[in-house]
């Protein structure tokens, strides 16, 4: 990243070369809200999804989780801390840790939309809780669930505009 400036457009650079995109995440807020709006439509979970990716420190939890990731799938972590994050360890916690900051930016019922999708792991991150690919995405599956929560919840106090 160099001397460039964090903002919302790098780490939606960062999330797309993990192959995470801002409509997979929107798709996981739809799936969230979808029973409490009926009329619902995927732009405005998009919108949502962008304005929690505005915010930094959401971005900043983005570029630490997907960097440690980054670091562990090129062996480049000393153990035991290599080892963890290889297997995305049960009782290492640190990755829900992380993903709980961006949560927190949005209010409580943040942390109910966060469990939920952390514990049925719809969409994609199905796909990046994967762990025979050799990719390696302990923080970045939690933290993908951590913004489509916030998402969600600024969606459901119909926060619009902050």
């Amino acid at each position: 990243m160099g001397l460039k400036k964090l903002n919302k457009e790098v780490v939606v650079t960062w999330l797309q070369e993990r192959g995470v995109t801002v409509n997979d995440i929107a798709e996981l807020v739809y799936f969230l809200q979808s029973n409490y709006h009926p009329e619902l439509k995927m732009d405005t979970c998009v919108e949502n999804v962008e304005r929690v990716l505005s915010k930094r420190e959401v971005q900043n939890a983005i570029i630490t989780g997907i960097q440690l990731d980054i670091l562990a799938e090129e062996k480049q972590l000393r153990a035991p801390l290599q080892e963890i994050l290889e297997v995305d360890e049960g009782l290492y916690g640190i990755d829900e840790v992380l993903a709980l900051a961006i949560v927190n930016v949005y209010g409580s019922i943040g942390f109910t939309n966060y469990g939920y999708v952390d514990k049925l792991k719809p969409g994609i991150l199905k796909r990046l809780n994967d762990k025979t690919t050799g990719e390696c995405h302990t923080f970045l599956d939690d933290i993908v669930g951590a913004i489509a929560a916030a998402a969600s919840s600024r969606l459901a106090h119909g926060a619009f505009e902050e």
